[in-house]
């Protein structure tokens, strides 16, 4: 028998069970359906180790949205953010060891230069009050430029006279985000090669660029848009791993009244004239709704679920230009002892937060090199963490598990290459080489890994090549031009049918707000009252 909702969401990725939660407290009818057996998307967390548990692909949180938190009660539904404590960067014979405690972390700069001391407090105000001025973005509905009510403009001119209210230093800097790459706006604060690479890193976190690209900057800043407990720029593990954080959202949607099946792969968004009116399931089951939201990406959504000649063609060329280019992968290990750096040896707190393997600018630019002409980085960046120092619970009594995010790994590989299921171990090998250049017992202590590429990214979470925020976080991908220009709304071509995943503005990253924004917007063009 065909079933009837008010809403039915397709994709249980973080944005998926957000919109089902604010839709289900505002007395909507909703299910959300998922094509794995587990919920989550990119934030899950699995055994792939027989006693060790993986958050898989996303592994730390920081720009989940407070008011999500506030709002459907998160903590009460098992949510619990532990904290990462500062950043480890090894070197050959040294380090830079930056931590929570302000103190600390000005002596260990100060060892390095007492000049760049002096600036890094006055770049870490400069960027909380940059971040501060941005942050209400991230809750904004962006305008149409082509359309023609000027109330969509309103939180836009709010914006700009916020910027004018700016002091004229601040009012610079924040072009050059807007404009320049990570290593160039860095360069003008420090002069650390260590500190400047492992700061820039954060700017090239899911693109196809590299630290010395036009653009970067701003993704620094829009990764110091995250904050837990009001600390900007703060970053924790999810007790549980991520897929703790989904689970939390999932239980509050399922305690509002929303309903959530797994294993319902969709083959299809039903039509009736500019309508969507439901989804069929590979199963062949078929489910009617008055409103369809895809927390899928862009172009699954419209090339792959719509039937050919609903959409007209030059807004599927539209679609078809916005650019994902996956550039990154994960190594997941299962280790029976912890990794011994020998540039600070020992088992000591230097291990509790992350590890950037990124001891100069020149190393991680040779790393997108590579990437640009279709290889792997043989010396890439990598970002690891060991989640059970502070979460013992996620592998046996003793043991631990090791999260490796590595850059770069080009989804298009050069073709003398073969494809990624050809080069997946050599990749995975790559990776271990390089922590083994700085903690050499790393090889000895591996009981089990897990090697991702972009491909598997693509193939496991749904992820179109591999791209973990659904499509590059470039500046001309943003905001009213996210995903394509003239449909920043959330709202789609088809009515009654939106997007509510990474692939809308404020863009990736495990934040929940495109799901909150787009579960608003909807029901506020039916009239339902948004608390």
């Amino acid at each position: 028998m065909t079933q009837r909702y008010d809403a039915v969401i397709i994709g249980g990725g973080h944005n998926g069970l957000v919109s089902a939660a604010y839709l289900a407290r505002a007395g909507l009818r909703t299910v959300v359906l998922e094509r794995r057996h587990v919920l989550g998307g990119a934030a899950v967390t699995e055994e792939i180790v027989p006693g060790f548990r993986f958050s898989v692909a996303s592994y730390v949180v920081s720009l989940l949205r407070p008011e999500i938190i506030r709002e459907l009660r998160l903590p009460q539904h098992g949510l619990d953010i532990l904290p990462l404590d500062g950043t480890f960067t090894p070197l050959e014979d040294d380090y830079l060891w930056r931590v929570n405690d302000h103190g600390r972390t000005m002596r260990e700069i100060r060892r390095w230069s007492a000049t760049d001391a002096e600036a890094y407090e006055e770049y870490g105000r400069l960027m909380v009050e940059m971040a501060r001025f941005i942050k209400p973005i991230l809750s904004i509905v962006p305008p149409d430029l082509t359309g023609y009510d000027p109330r969509e403009f309103l939180p836009i001119a709010g914006l700009a006279r916020a910027f004018q209210r700016l002091p004229q230093h601040q009012q610079a800097v924040f072009v050059q985000l807007m404009t320049m790459s990570a290593a160039d706006f860095l360069e003008q604060w420090f002069e650390t090669d260590p500190l400047k690479a492992t700061m820039s890193a954060s700017g090239i976190i899911g693109t196809y660029q590299g630290v010395r690209s036009p653009g970067t900057a701003y993704v620094l800043l829009h990764h110091y848009m995250g904050e837990i407990d009001g600390a900007f720029r703060a970053w924790g593990i999810p007790k549980g791993g991520t897929g703790g954080v989904s689970l939390s959202i999932a239980s509050a949607a399922r305690s509002l009244g929303a309903e959530i099946r797994t294993e319902a792969s969709v083959a299809s968004i039903m039509t009736r004239g500019d309508r969507a009116v439901g989804v069929a399931l590979e199963s062949g089951e078929e489910i009617l709704a008055d409103v369809v939201l895809s927390s899928v990406d862009a172009r699954l959504t419209f090339d792959r679920l719509i039937e050919p000649g609903v959409l007209e063609p030059s807004f599927l060329e539209e679609v078809r230009r916005f650019k994902f280019r996956g550039s990154s992968g994960k190594v997941n290990l299962a280790v029976d002892r912890l990794p011994d750096f020998t540039c600070l040896p020992g088992t000591g707190e230097h291990l509790r937060g992350a590890i950037s393997f990124s001891p100069g600018l020149d190393y991680m630019e040779r790393a997108y090199d590579e990437a640009k002409y279709g290889r792997f980085s043989a010396r890439p960046y990598i970002d690891m963490i060991i989640p059970t120092l502070v979460d013992p619970g996620m592998a046996p009594p003793g043991k631990h598990v090791i999260s490796c995010f590595v850059q770069y790994a080009p989804y298009k590989l050069e073709p003398s290459l073969g494809s990624w299921d050809d080069q997946r171990e050599a990749f995975g090998d790559a990776v271990i080489d390089t922590i083994a250049e700085r903690a050499p017992n790393i090889r000895e202590v591996i009981v089990g890994r897990q090697v991702l590429t972009p491909l598997d990214i693509e193939r496991t979470m749904g992820l179109t090549e591999g791209n973990i925020f659904q499509g590059e976080l470039s500046l001309e991908q943003l905001f009213f031009n996210r995903p394509v220009p003239g449909y920043a709304r959330f709202r789609t071509p088809i009515r009654d049918l939106w997007l509510c995943g990474s692939a809308t503005h404020p863009g990736g990253g495990l934040m929940g707000a495109n799901g909150r924004i787009a579960a608003l917007e909807v029901l506020r063009s039916r009239g339902r009252k948004v608390a």
